[in-house]
């Protein structure tokens, strides 16, 4: 995924409760019996159900690197499924997010007013229906040019409109994206 991506997903992993498990044999037991299955399991990670079975009762230890971050990959994406959907819930309900990044942004203004992109700093809250579409946006499977194309709107409206109160009909690109960091 991308920057704006991976950030939703941080942001929500924050809301945990209890740590992911760590050592591969922990990781392994969770996805199997998420899973329901040592075969499911090991079709998910691509090894064999062998393989997923000797995690499980330990005699493997270290899986390899390619293995170690796909397993880490599908435990985080299933830990505490309650926990995460009710931080979506109220981001997109009641909290809004938080959205701190340094980027370019360009405007489509009326003539006479500069139009050139500039690097800025932003830190801004957003309100939950930003929230909302962002994460709704994201279990669909949007692209990084979705999600950014969201954000974009929710700063035009919130920082450079002012909720509408100026600058009407203003256009804001948002690109050069040196960070983003979201936070519920």
């Amino acid at each position: 995924m991308g920057k704006l991506g991976d950030s939703l997903d941080q942001a929500v992993e924050g809301a945990f409760t209890r740590p992911v498990p760590k050592s591969a044999q922990a990781r392994m037991k969770y996805l199997v019996k998420q899973l329901k299955g040592t075969r499911a399991a090991a079709g998910v990670l691509g090894v064999s159900q062998r393989t997923v079975e000797r995690y499980v009762a330990g005699t493997l230890k270290r899986p390899r690197k390619d293995l170690a971050a796909r397993l880490e990959r599908e435990v985080r994406r299933r830990w505490q499924p309650r926990v995460r959907e009710q931080a979506k819930r109220r981001a997109a309900t009641t909290d809004g997010l938080i959205l701190d990044t340094r980027a370019r942004f360009g405007y489509t203004a009326a003539p006479g007013s500069t139009d050139d992109a500039r690097l800025r700093h932003l830190t801004q809250a957003l309100p939950p229906q930003y929230a909302a579409r962002l994460f709704e946006a994201r279990d669909r499977g949007a692209d990084e040019q979705q999600l950014l194309a969201i954000a974009a709107e929710g700063l035009q409206e919130i920082y450079f409109k002012d909720r509408g109160r100026r600058a009407r009909g203003l256009l804001v690109e948002f690109t050069d994206i040196d960070y983003i960091d979201v936070d519920l």
